[in-house]
């Protein structure tokens, strides 16, 4: 594995030598997880896919990725170490994300979460995703629907000034530390006062869409 310096949370392109961290975190995080040569085949043959590691004192915490499909980001992947979640680090890696699609040209973003992954559906909500539909029995462990969520075109001005404040919140917020205590004791905008307010978003699971090439529904665990 490759070796990223520094004690801060640093969020850097995925590369092959960050598979086996990956694929550890990935395990601990779906049911069903991917099989290992599925990333590698995104990294090395699919020129739509995008994914993202965040590294903090020189091993990986979280990754995440998406398809660029024209001007449309789909959410492919999304999971924080367990050991490592309610620390704030999903807010950033989620920023980080929505960054790269807008600075790729997409219009919006999409993805599917579990119907009862209550944590991770407050997290996309706090970053504008909204419910749009039900996939009936899309996770194939227990049947579950997934919920697609999905964001306002990013050129709409009260997302524009959503993720302003967000991005400005998320450059301000301590780096984690073994009780993440500080990153859980900073509310993020409209967090605790009624106004955009979807409550704490503590990165408690993964998210997952399917992988339209594979034919297979892709899960996340509740």
């Amino acid at each position: 594995m490759v070796a990223h310096p520094g004690l801060r949370l640093q969020i850097l392109p995925m590369h092959v030598d960050d598979l086996p961290a990956v694929h550890v975190i990935e395990r601990q995080s779906f049911t069903t997880p991917w099989p290992p040569q599925a990333y590698r085949s995104e990294l090395e043959s699919n020129d739509l896919a995008h994914y993202l590691s965040a590294w903090l004192g020189g091993r990986i915490v979280a990754y995440a990725g998406m398809w660029l499909m024209l001007d449309e980001a789909h959410i492919t992947t999304f999971a924080v170490d367990p050991a490592w979640r309610r620390r704030r680090i999903g807010d950033r890696l989620l920023m980080a994300l929505l960054d790269l699609a807008i600075a790729r040209g997409a219009r919006d973003a999409t993805l599917e979460v579990r119907v009862s992954n209550i944590a991770a559906r407050r997290l996309y909500e706090k970053f504008g995703f909204r419910p749009i539909g039900i996939r009936p029995r899309y996770y194939t462990d227990d049947g579950e629907d997934a919920l697609v969520m999905t964001t306002p075109p990013f050129s709409e001005t009260a997302l524009t000034r959503r993720l302003d404040r967000l991005r400005a919140w998320v450059a301000t917020l301590p780096e984690p530390d073994e009780n993440g205590a500080a990153d859980e004791a900073t509310p993020a905008p409209g967090e605790g006062t009624g106004v955009e307010s979807v409550g704490l978003a503590p990165d408690h699971a993964a998210t997952r869409r399917e992988m339209p090439d594979r034919g297979r529904a892709t899960e996340a665990d509740p």
